[in-house]
């Protein structure tokens, strides 16, 4: 029986958001956005996202 695209999915997505989370932390680390990008297989524009939502962020 063949995969469903939605079962599919599921890891794939699982693995992107694990590499949110690490370009994160490389951001608040100080890490540049050039050197994050091909680290965690995202885009720059993705990492700039990232970024710019952590500035927008309240600081606790």
């Amino acid at each position: 029986m063949q995969e469903s695209t939605v079962y599919r999915s599921i890891p794939r997505e699982a693995e992107k958001k694990k590499r949110r989370a690490i370009a994160i932390n490389f951001l608040l680390r100080g890490v540049a956005i050039n050197i994050i990008a091909p680290s965690t297989d995202l885009s720059i524009e993705e990492v700039q996202q990232l970024q710019q939502q952590l500035n927008e962020s309240p600081q606790n």
